[in-house]
């Protein structure tokens, strides 16, 4: 087939044609990864090790599969977006299957650095709290994924200055996704050391995963662990990890509630904090030290009460 590029600006009717040519890779990955987990999931029941809790397995893939649909809302929503940057910059590159792999790096740097926020503010970790959620690491945990983290989309504009094509930013996304699925296991072990050294293996999320203090806020890197290296943000998996948030929520097979807790616990801080001050922490703030100081609070009050 003859090869398609443009170096000058494009319409939505000739991304959507080219689409045609280049189908969405996520609809054919699905169900290969429904196998894996079905299989995971069996060698987990035969091992008895306790790997999967069936009805949380079962609450991550419905919902991923709301955030499948409401994502390609908010997908089709930012598209205009990507075009008019593109559009807009006078080094438009043609479409090249090539500049996958420079875009493929930048995209996967503008990922650590969303995902870093996205642990250290507040309002950004309530789209991604929802991932870090179940207490058991398995495949299903992949599906786990916020109905409204398609707002993090906004980080990755700056990956579009650099003049990619539209499409080759999105068939970016979408490969960077389906990285992200094979390391989400506890049956790969640690690879070679060049491997782990590189490469955000099954090893290195699981201790992103962990809530050890040694391992909070560690391992960002979705596909590439060298961002953490270079960064500062480093940790290699010494123990086995403690998977979820700290925490237990009250209706850990909810769906709904599993993907709005944290809105509704952030909203409820808002309102109730005193000044101005106080409600943008609650807003922005950190995380970590907003539960520990939501914690030290509870704990105070308790005391009180106990000895009155």
């Amino acid at each position: 087939m003859e090869t398609i590029t443009y170096s000058k600006p494009v319409t939505i009717d000739e991304i959507t044609a080219l689409s045609r040519d280049h189908p969405n890779l996520l609809i054919f990955a699905v169900p290969v990864m429904i196998i894996l987990t079905v299989l995971e999931y069996k060698i987990s029941q035969n091992h008895h090790d306790g790997n999967y809790d069936r009805k949380e397995s079962v609450s991550s893939f419905f919902v991923g599969l709301g955030s499948v649909g409401i994502n390609l809302i908010f997908k089709s929503i930012f598209f205009l977006p990507i075009i008019f940057i593109y559009n807009s910059v006078p080094w438009r590159l043609s479409f090249n299957w090539w500049t996958l792999i420079p875009c493929y790096i930048i995209y996967d740097l503008a990922s650590y650095f969303s995902h870093l926020v996205s642990h250290k503010c507040r309002f950004w970790w309530a789209t991604h709290v929802v991932h870090h959620s179940s207490d058991t690491y398995n495949f299903s945990v992949s599906f786990r994924l916020s109905w409204m983290q398609s707002l993090k989309l906004i980080f990755f504009f700056p990956v579009m200055l650099f003049g990619f094509h539209p499409l080759i930013f999105l068939l970016t996304n979408q490969i960077a996704t389906l990285f992200q699925f094979w390391v989400h296991t506890e049956y790969i072990k640690k690879l070679p050391a060049f491997i782990e050294f590189i490469f955000a293996t099954p090893s290195n999320h699981r201790v992103h995963h962990g809530s050890q203090p040694e391992y909070i806020d560690k391992n960002f890197g979705a596909t590439f662990i060298i961002w953490d290296r270079i960064f500062g943000t480093y940790a290699s998996e010494t123990i086995k990890p403690k998977y979820g948030i700290g925490y237990k929520l009250k209706k850990k097979y909810n769906i709904f509630y599993i993907n709005f807790h944290e809105y509704s616990e952030m909203f409820h801080d808002v309102r109730n904090a005193e000044g101005i001050r106080r409600k943008i922490y609650f807003l922005f703030g950190n995380p970590s030290k907003i539960y520990k100081e939501k914690l030290l609070a509870k704990r105070i009050k308790n005391n009180k009460y106990n000895t009155k």
